[in-house]
């Protein structure tokens, strides 16, 4: 008998990182590590599982950013080169360990893992991972679900709707051609929340969306089954709350999982501990130390004295930490099932670089989890949400509270003192985008090109992650870069529109760079002037 079900959710996003004027780039690394240590080692237990007959079912939210960058030819070109560079570093740390069993082991399991994912992403996938996602959502196995555009902070665009509708639009659309079918379900970045905002996911066919728990919690109307049962917005919207004990056992990096001593170190790297002389082709220009995924250590404790990794050990004790899970929330769902009318659902939403990129071992634990659930006494089920309100309908009519999954609860982490100074220039650049749509309504040819220019850049400057980057102190330079950059091509463009003066040349150059959604309708921006609050 079912008393409970588990709803899974991954958020795979990255920025749109594209530099072809680049002979290499920096930044585009966060693509490749993404594509070997997270969306291969996935796509792999998807296809183990689905060999060996277990059943599972997971919600992926593919972000239109990412997605274009998975489906970009010259990101794929380039992505094989780094592999290439892998599989020969590897191949030289197998000969410099010669003499050290344990490092030498490690640095074997690098080679193989590196030759298989070159193999698995050109043989099988034709170089393009989303035709895995797409075979595992053809076949049921996961529910593909979309974000905004370019994953902006939503709340910090409540005053101009316009902006937010062409956001939640253009995802849909894009999620509609890459993969077929419309999403039913939205991953609101950052699980930025504001009321009213339903309303336009209503407008572009979204049935259910994701939120913070004290979105639910703190709302006027008191959920009555708190986060584990999904509430209906007055429009009819459905929300499905994160639950914050069920998600913290997995995501904490202090207290979670992730933090056992037993798994591999993130933070040391032989980017950053061999000599420069021998790394050197290995990092950036050879100069700049960067992680390159050889990692030799586990993380042992809070001290600089760290043991040498023992893939064996580490996976014995994800397969430990995937059983406590699942007895986590049997108990969990024991105690709320003879309160509620219908069983519970954990609704437990992570980033997917989570996953293989930053817990080495987190590919190893899903597919444990799914394999003894699959033997369990079946008291608790792995669901989608579509799957889930087909058997359930909300009960309840809830209007959610102002909220966001960031530090704090609300919007500190992309509205503060380091990155403020963002909101001033991308919110004009939508007033000016509006006013183009009304000066050029019906345009084609040249101006048309320039209009959809406009509107991609717009667009991309808007991504929360530049302003996350200038708050957390990492890749600064590079996120004042890009959002200064996107409002300058935009400036650019509404200043040859007004002058009637626009030119080919810099134009090509633009599309060629930031080329993302090439089907994009500039009259995406056509909804009227933003709000006067």
């Amino acid at each position: 008998m079912i008393h409970g079900y588990l709803n899974l959710v991954l958020h795979a996003h990255l920025p749109y990182v594209r530099h072809p004027e680049y002979p290499s780039f920096l930044e585009e690394k966060w693509l490749f590590e993404a594509i070997t240590e997270t969306y291969l080692p996935l796509l792999a237990v998807f296809d183990r599982l689905d060999s060996d007959g277990v059943p599972f079912h997971l919600t992926v939210s593919i972000s239109p950013t990412l997605s274009s960058m998975f489906g970009d030819e010259f990101l794929q070109d380039r992505y094989l080169v780094h592999l290439d560079k892998c599989i020969e570093l590897a191949e030289k740390e197998i000969h410099r360990t010669r003499d050290e069993l344990e490092f030498n082991a490690l640095a074997r399991m690098y080679l193989d893992m590196f030759v298989e994912a070159r193999r698995t992403f050109v043989d099988r996938y034709d170089r393009n991972l989303l035709k895995g996602f797409d075979y595992f959502f053809k076949k049921g196995r996961i529910e593909l679900i979309t974000t905004a555009a370019t994953h902006p902070y939503l709340p910090l665009y409540e005053q101009y709707p316009v902006s937010t509708r062409a956001q939640i639009r253009i995802g849909v659309e894009h999620q509609t051609r890459t993969f077929g079918k419309p999403p039913r379900g939205m991953w609101l970045p950052e699980c930025g929340y504001y009321e009213g905002i339903e309303e336009i996911l209503q407008e572009c066919g979204i049935d259910y969306f994701f939120c913070a728990a004290h979105a639910l919690l703190f709302s006027e109307t008191k959920p009555q089954q708190g986060v584990y049962a999904p509430v209906r917005c007055p429009n009819g919207v459905t929300v499905f709350g994160r639950d914050p004990v069920s998600t913290n056992a997995v995501w904490s990096a202090d207290e979670g999982y992730p933090a056992d001593y037993a798994y591999r170190e993130f933070y040391r790297d032989i980017g950053y501990d061999l000599p420069l002389e021998y790394i050197g082709p290995y990092v950036h220009d050879d100069t700049v130390r960067v992680n390159t995924g050889f990692k030799y250590y586990a993380i042992t404790g809070k001290t600089d004295d760290k043991r040498p990794y023992d893939v064996e050990t580490a996976r014995r004790k994800a397969e430990d930490h995937a059983e406590n899970f699942i007895y986590s929330q049997k108990r969990l769902i024991e105690r709320l099932s003879p309160l509620m009318q219908d069983p519970p659902i954990l609704s437990c939403p992570y980033d997917a670089e989570l996953f293989g990129h930053w817990w080495f071992e987190g590919p190893v634990w899903l597919e444990s989890l799914f394999r003894k659930l699959a033997v369990s006494d079946g008291s608790v089920v792995i669901t989608t949400p579509s799957a889930y309100l087909k058997k359930h309908s909300p009960k309840q009519v809830v209007k959610p509270a102002f909220s966001s999954w960031g530090n704090k609860g609300y919007s500190e982490v992309w509205l503060d003192g380091s990155n403020d100074w963002v909101y001033r220039h991308t919110h004009k650049a939508v007033e000016r985008m509006s006013e183009l749509v009304a000066r050029f309504p019906d345009e084609r040819g040249l101006k048309a090109r320039a209009l959809n220019q406009a509107a991609r850049e717009v667009l991309l400057s808007q991504a929360s992650d530049w302003p996350f980057i200038m708050r957390t102190g990492t890749t600064v330079p590079y996120a004042v870069r890009r959002v200064k950059e996107h409002i300058h091509n935009f400036t650019m463009v509404y200043d040859a529109l007004c002058r009637g003066n626009v030119g080919t040349e810099w134009l090509t150059r633009l599309e060629r760079i930031n080329n993302i959604f090439p089907d994009i309708d500039y009259r995406v921006f056509a909804d009227g002037p933003p709000s006067s609050e």
